[in-house]
């Protein structure tokens, strides 16, 4: 079994600067990962760039699922694309 602070310190030793929040128990987690080394990086990337480092762990069943979500800083602080903000009316 795996705990929260050894996946996102293995997360680190690819990318130092990222911040890393997780979700999750047992061997079941959800990551969001917010680096400026994604960028350039298509999604299909960054998500194969983290998986990659618990390759052993996902195939022995030490972690049974691990879902990745990943972001640049200026992606995190870009205003979400396709929302309406609906004014109130007087």
């Amino acid at each position: 079994m795996m705990k929260d602070e050894d996946i996102a310190q293995r997360v680190k030793t690819l990318y130092s600067d990222a911040v890393v929040d997780i979700v999750g128990e047992d061997c079941s987690f959800e990551m969001y990962v917010i680096s400026e080394g994604f960028a350039g990086q298509s999604r299909l990337q960054r998500q194969q760039s983290i998986l990659t480092l618990f390759n052993e762990e996902l195939q022995s069943g030490v972690l049974h699922a691990l879902s990745v979500k990943t972001k640049t800083p200026g992606e995190q602080n870009a205003p979400a694309v396709g929302l309406v903000q609906i004014q109130p009316l007087r």
